[in-house]
């Protein structure tokens, strides 16, 4: 008889449904790694976006993040690009909700939209760099 505990005590699911349920993930949500191996391509195929405030972006960001605050994302502001752009958002990390907020403003506009799992703190514990801008003395 098998041992009941937290993992144990709700059987997982069927094979089917696990395999819809896991594609399904993966329309939302990529990872720090996949963002870095496609920024590093040339051609990633999406617009990285940094969620945070504008001082928090200037204390450190992924090379090639535009600071859109999710509090600002309005389609004024995307009006340049092409309607079937993808954007990945992202925000501090997984104790923050401002890459979900992004996300979800994004879709109530009609775009793509995934999320970078992680956010900064996944970023650097993957061993990957931000870009901290100078500052003047």
């Amino acid at each position: 008889m098998p041992t009941l505990n937290a993992v144990t005590a709700i059987p997982a699911a069927d094979s089917e449904a696990a395999l819809a349920h896991f594609q399904a993930s993966l329309q939302f949500e990529t990872d720090c790694s996949d963002v870095a191996s496609a920024l590093a391509s040339g051609t990633p195929g999406f617009v990285l976006l940094d969620v945070r405030s504008p001082a928090l972006f200037d204390a450190g960001h992924v090379a090639g993040a535009l600071n859109l605050p999710h509090g600002k994302i309005v389609a004024s502001k995307l009006a340049e690009y092409p309607l079937d752009t993808l954007f990945v958002t992202y925000c501090a990390g997984p104790h923050c909700n401002g890459a979900a907020r992004g996300a979800l403003r994004l879709a109530q506009l009609g775009r793509p939209v995934k999320l970078m799992a992680g956010g900064i703190t996944g970023w650097l514990d993957e061993g990957l760099e931000l870009v901290i801008p100078s500052r003047p003395c």
